[in-house]
């Protein structure tokens, strides 16, 4: 199971958002690649970036960033926020990054979506991002009037590689995981699922990482690694020594 680094850049900063509100900011880094190569230098396997100007606006707003990113870390690199065209996706794998990760046009824009998989397989994850199950899009702003069950047959058919699933209730708070709703998606799908939102200390990885034999393939955390109430180090070699005991 892979303990992902989430490196949220806003107005070229490092920053936290409280589900997922724009005006509830707080600023950890004035240098979002310094933060990155600090999460690769403890030993990281993959970093998770949102661009959450992106996510908002719909444009590749941090793209100089995010390539400078890649290219001075030595490990993969998943970002999210604002790609909602074939030219925006082509152009950050060109610059670097590993795999994308699609909220907005896999809701509102099936066919584009499906072209997208279709051009770039393996490479394209969707981003669900939940209240109560259902989804929001535009950086969590609209309401796409769906839920997570309905979509995800479709998203399955159309070649999505992984799934990340956020309870924005809990994503930033503190308030631990929603585990009802992860052991209900990873007995709902056969794709990798990724779990955020609400993940604050070694206990939520620990009551996470059971499912990791049933499809989770990772947990991102964010606000917890910054502010000390995870220690992304120790989480990481208590997962290592469990896969280790495991064979």
């Amino acid at each position: 199971m892979i303990l992902f680094p989430a490196v949220d850049i806003k107005n070229g900063q490092c920053v936290r958002l409280r589900q997922g509100r724009a005006d509830d900011v707080t600023v950890f880094s004035p240098d979002p690649a310094a933060m990155a190569r600090h999460w690769g230098e403890l030993g990281a396997k993959w970093l998770h970036l949102v661009d959450l100007d992106g996510a908002f606006d719909g444009l590749p707003v941090n793209f100089d960033l995010i390539q400078r990113i890649c290219g001075q870390v030595s490990v993969p690199v998943q970002l999210g926020g604002g790609i909602r065209d074939m030219d925006t996706a082509q152009k950050y794998l060109d610059a670097g990054v590993q795999r994308l990760i699609i909220g907005t046009m896999a809701l509102e824009d099936p066919d584009a979506f499906g072209a997208l998989c279709s051009a770039l397989p393996g490479r394209i994850g969707v981003s669900l991002d939940a209240v109560n199950s259902a989804l929001k899009t535009k950086g969590w702003v609209d309401d796409a009037g769906l839920t997570v069950d309905q979509v995800l047959p479709r998203l399955e058919r159309q070649g999505a590689a992984f799934i990340i699933y956020t309870d924005i209730s809990r994503d930033g708070m503190h308030s631990g995981v929603n585990l009802a709703a992860m052991e209900h998606l990873v007995r709902s799908t056969q794709l990798p699922v990724i779990a955020a939102g609400g993940v604050t200390k070694l206990e939520d990885v620990q009551l996470l990482h059971h499912l990791a034999s049933q499809g989770l393939e990772g947990i991102i955390t964010g606000r917890a690694i910054y502010e000390g109430t995870l220690d992304f180090k120790a989480a990481m070699e208590w997962i290592e020594l469990q896969e280790t005991e495991q064979g």
